[in-house]
C-alpha cells in the first residue's frame, strides 16, 4: 500500500485520475506542428508527429497499465481529400486543396474557402489538414499543415475492434443466385391483414368509452373482422371488402365485382344477409349491441324499373334457368347505411336500405354502390330551398358569421332566417310588432303599416324603434347563393350590403320609413336545366326628416322585396374554323420564279 490508512476505493480512484491526467495533459504538450512551405504543385506534406511528454510518476502510486488494442486507422486520407474541388481538370477559385491549381493560381487567391479538413470526429485522435494563404510573401503562396488533433470529448473512440464499422458497407443486391441465401439470413417476411389492425385489448393506454371521429365501427361478428365493412375501390375499380366504416365519416363508393353466374348463390357479397347480419357495438369494446334494421328494399328488374317489396324477409340469391339463359335473382346492387348517433359518441340506431336486382349470365362484371350516412339523434334535418338552385316559392337561406374565417350560423327554422314586416288588417305598426313573414324566392312583396305619432315621444327613441321594426330581431349578414349551400362553405354565401339613405338636412332628426331589399339572381349551369343562383343582396334603409309637430301625425312604414334577373342572354357558341398552316417548298415554283 502506498499510503497507510487510505480506503481501497480511494486508492483506485486516485490511480484512475493519475493515469487519465497523464494521458490527456501530456499529449497536447508536444503538439507543436511545423509549418511546411511545400511545393505548390503538390498537395503532399510531411505530417507532424506528436510525441507524448513523459511526466514523473507520483511516488506511492503505481503506474496505470497501458491499454492495448488496435487503434482505428483513418479510412480517408485527409491530405488527399478536397471538398471544394468541384470542377474537373480546372482550378477552383480560393480552393487551396485543389491539385489542379498552379503557383500562379495560388498567388491571386484572397483566402482559403475550406481552411480545415478533418477526418472522423468520433475518434479520440484524428488527422486534420490546415490550409492558409501567406499574403505577406512575394509572391503569395499557400501554407499546409497536417497535424494530429485530440478530441476533447470524453465519449470518443480510442480502440476499434470492428473495422467494417468505420465505413459504410455496400449492400448486397439480391439476384437469382443469392436470393435464397439472403432470405434465410433475414428470416423472411409475413403479410397478414389481421396483424396490421392493432388490437384494442392489448393496448396499454386508456380505452375510449365512446366513439371518436374517424374511429372504426366495431361489430360483434367475429367473422367480419370485428368492424363494419364498406366495400370500396382501391387500386382499381374492383371492390375491396376490407374497408372499415369510420364514425361520422359519410362516404359513398361505386365499384365493380367479378361474378360467376353459376356461383352467385354462394357469394356473400351478393347476399342481403351479409350486410344486415352484423351487430354494431353501441360503444367501443362493449357488450351492448345495436342490430341493423332493414328499412326498405327496392327491386330493380332487367328493364331498370323499381318496385318496393313489402312484408319481405331476408332474401337470398337464387339461380334460375329461363330457356338457354341463366339468371340470378335477389342480387344486392345498392347498400345504404343510416346510423343514428348521440352527442356523446354512441350508436343509437342503425338502419339499412337495399336495392336488389337480377343478374344475367351475359354480365360478368357487376356494378355495386355503397353509402353510409350519420344523423344526430334528437335533431331534425333542415329542409333545403333547392338542390342546388333555388326553387320559386321557397324561403331564402340566411345566417350570420360571428367572426372572420368561421362558418355560417343558421337557425333551424328555415322560415325565420330572412323575414320582413308582415301586414295586418289593422295596419297598426305597434300592434304588428313581432309579426314577420319569410322572404320567398321569386316573389316580389310589399308590406307596410301606419305609425301614429304624438308630440310626447322623442324622435331619437322613435327612430330606433322604427328601425328595429323594419329590420326585425335578427337581420342576417349572409344569404346562401344556392338552395343547398352548406354552412361550412362560406364561399357559397353572399354578403348582405346594408345601405342607409337619408336627406341632407342638417340638425333634423331622421326617421326611418322604408326598407327596400333587392335580390339579384342569375341562371347558372346548362341551358337545358338552369339553376337559380343569388349573386347580390342589397338592403337600403330610407330615412326622412321628422314630420312637423302636431297633436297627432301618421307615418307610413313600408318594406319591399324585389327579385331582379341579371342573367346574361345565352349566346350560341360555335367552334372556330380550323386554320390550315400549309407552307409550300422553297423550290415549288422553280423554274418559273
Amino acid at each position: 500500500m502506498g499510503s497507510r490508512g487510505l480506503p481501497p476505493l480511494l486508492l483506485v480512484l486516485l490511480n484512475c485520475y493519475t493515469s487519465s491526467s497523464t494521458q490527456v495533459i501530456a499529449t497536447p504538450a508536444a503538439a507543436t506542428p511545423a509549418v511546411t512551405k511545400e511545393d505548390l504543385n503538390s498537395t503532399k506534406a510531411s505530417p507532424t508527429t506528436l510525441q507524448p511528454s513523459l511526466s514523473p510518476r507520483t511516488p506511492g502510486i503505481p503506474r496505470a497499465p497501458e491499454r492495448s488494442g488496435p487503434r482505428p486507422t483513418p479510412v480517408t486520407d485527409v491530405a488527399a481529400l478536397c471538398v471544394c474541388d468541384l470542377l474537373p481538370a480546372q482550378c477552383d477559385v480560393n480552393c487551396c486543396c485543389d491539385p489542379d491549381c498552379s503557383p500562379a493560381d495560388f498567388s491571386v487567391f484572397s483566402a482559403c474557402s475550406v481552411p480545415v479538413v478533418t477526418g472522423d470526429r468520433q475518434f479520440c485522435s484524428q488527422k486534420a489538414a490546415f490550409y492558409s494563404m501567406n499574403l505577406t510573401a512575394d509572391p503569395p503562396h499557400r501554407d499546409f499543415k497536417l497535424i494530429d488533433q485530440i478530441n476533447p470529448s470524453v465519449f470518443c473512440i480510442h480502440i476499434s475492434n470492428y473495422k467494417p464499422a468505420l465505413s459504410f458497407a455496400n449492400p448486397e443486391v439480391p439476384d437469382e443466385n443469392n436470393f435464397d441465401r439472403l432470405m434465410q439470413t433475414s428470416g423472411g417476411f409475413t403479410l397478414s391483414a389481421e396483424s396490421a389492425v392493432p388490437s384494442t385489448a392489448a393496448s396499454d393506454g386508456p380505452q375510449p368509452t365512446n366513439y371518436e371521429y374517424g374511429a372504426p365501427l366495431q361489430t360483434a361478428d367475429a367473422s367480419s373482422g370485428s368492424f363494419l365493412k364498406l366495400p370500396s375501390p382501391l387500386t382499381s375499380s374492383l371492390c375491396a371488402d376490407q374497408n372499415p366504416a369510420a364514425f361520422l365519416v359519410s362516404q359513398a363508393f361505386e365499384c365493380s365485382r367479378r361474378v360467376d353466374i353459376e356461383q352467385c348463390e354462394g357469394m356473400e357479397a351478393l347476399s342481403m344477409a351479409h350486410y344486415s347480419s352484423p351487430a354494431i357495438l353501441r360503444v367501443p369494446n362493449s357488450t351492448t349491441q345495436v342490430s341493423i334494421k332493414i328499412q326498405s328494399v327496392m327491386y330493380r328488374s332487367l328493364n331498370h324499373t323499381l318496385t318496393q317489396l313489402e312484408g319481405h324477409g331476408v332474401l337470398r340469391p337464387s339461380l334460375v334457368s329461363t330457356g338457354q339463359d341463366r339468371l340470378c335473382s335477389n342480387v344486392v346492387l345498392q347498400v345504404k347505411y343510416s346510423l343514428l348517433y348521440t352527442a356523446t359518441g354512441q350508436i343509437h340506431e342503425a338502419s339499412l336500405s337495399l336495392v336488389l336486382g337480377t343478374l344475367s349470365s351475359a354480365v360478368s362484371l357487376l356494378q355495386q354502390k355503397f353509402e353510409i350516412h350519420f344523423i344526430q339523434h334528437g335533431t331534425k334535418p333542415v329542409p333545403l330551398s333547392g338542390n342546388p338552385g333555388y326553387r320559386v316559392g321557397l324561403p331564402l337561406a340566411a345566417g350570420f358569421q360571428p367572426q372572420k374565417g368561421s362558418g355560417i350560423i343558421q337557425t333551424t327554422n328555415r322560415q325565420g332566417q330572412f323575414t320582413i314586416l308582415r301586414s295586418t288588417s289593422q295596419q297598426d305598426c305597434l300592434a304588428s310588432e313581432g309579426l314577420r313573414t319569410p322572404v320567398l324566392f321569386g316573389y316580389n312583396v310589399q308590406s307596410g303599416c301606419q305609425l301614429r305619432l304624438t308630440g310626447t315621444i322623442p324622435c331619437g327613441l322613435l327612430a330606433q324603434k322604427v328601425q328595429d321594426l323594419l329590420r326585425g330581431q335578427a337581420f342576417p349578414d349572409y344569404v346562401a347563393a344556392f338552395g343547398n349551400s352548406r354552412a361550412q362553405d362560406v364561399q357559397d354565401w353572399v354578403p348582405v350590403h346594408f345601405v342607409t339613405y337619408s336627406s341632407n338636412m342638417k340638425g333634423s332628426c331622421q326617421l326611418p320609413v322604408a326598407l327596400d331589399i333587392e335580390v339579384k339572381w342569375t341562371k347558372y349551369g346548362s341551358l337545358l336545366n338552369p339553376q337559380a343562383r343569388i349573386v347580390n343582396v342589397t338592403a337600403q334603409l330610407v330615412s326622412v326628416p321628422e314630420p312637423l309637430p302636431g297633436p297627432e301625425r301618421t307615418v307610413v312604414i313600408s318594406t319591399t322585396v324585389t327579385f331582379v334577373d341579371v342573367s346574361a342572354p345565352a349566346e350560341a357558341g360555335f367552334r372556330a374554323p380550323p386554320t390550315i398552316n400549309a407552307r409550300l417548298p422553297f423550290s415549288f415554283f422553280f423554274p418559273f420564279v
